[in-house]
């Protein structure tokens, strides 16, 4: 049995990297997805819950024993050694859940690309213990990714540039990428070059 291709998908905040992820999903990746196991960790019962609550205090909670994550996310968006220890709490159990479900999925064949949805890929490791075989960075320019989260999260535009300024630089991650697709245009744009991306990958020509 081939193994399928392993292909880790990253961005910035507000790149567009979910749109490119559902596009994949679409044309048939398997689509490993961090920011849902990254909830299931930190849910009440998950194994990163009881961690994250001693470590940052009751006050992040939610009335109903839930992490709330925007009131968390004020707590370590502009602190890094905050961000390092919620981190450190919650990765571990993130990339085995990831590691776990890339080999379920393997042993099934189920698609002939498996895509780790990873927002954080570059600022936390480079996934070489997922064993990629290579990193696509989805782009946009800053100031549109400005906007994007402004609405998407209804930020202020100062809230917006602070989370930016949290992570690697964008330039940084698009240096490291193997592929990377501009999200900085229309959406049909954006579909046709994940879309030639795909038959590249899998020798279906131009």
């Amino acid at each position: 049995m081939t193994r399928p291709r392993r292909i880790g998908l990253t961005g910035g905040l507000a790149s567009g990297k979910s749109f490119v992820a559902d596009i994949l999903r679409g044309l048939g990746a398997a689509v490993v997805d961090a920011d849902r196991m990254a909830r299931e960790v930190v849910a009440p019962g998950g194994p990163a819950h009881g961690d994250v609550v001693r470590e940052f205090g009751r006050e992040v909670l939610s009335a109903d024993g839930t992490i709330d994550r925007k009131r968390l996310g004020s707590r370590i968006f502009g602190d890094p050694d905050a961000r390092r220890r919620l981190n450190a709490l919650t990765h571990p159990h993130i990339r085995r859940r990831m590691g776990e479900e890339a080999e379920r999925l393997s042993a099934k064949a189920a698609a002939p690309t498996i895509v780790f949805d990873i927002p954080l890929l570059f600022d936390t490791t480079d996934g070489r213990d997922l064993a990629l075989d290579g990193v696509v960075v989805v782009f946009a320019p800053e100031g549109v990714r400005v906007c994007r989260a402004m609405i998407r999260d209804a930020l202020t535009r100062d809230e917006a540039r602070r989370r930016l300024e949290a992570q690697v630089p964008l330039s940084d991650k698009v240096a490291r990428a193997d592929w990377v697709i501009d999200n900085g245009g229309t959406r049909e744009a954006t579909r046709e070059q994940v879309e030639r991306l795909w038959r590249e990958w899998h020798g279906r020509g131009a």
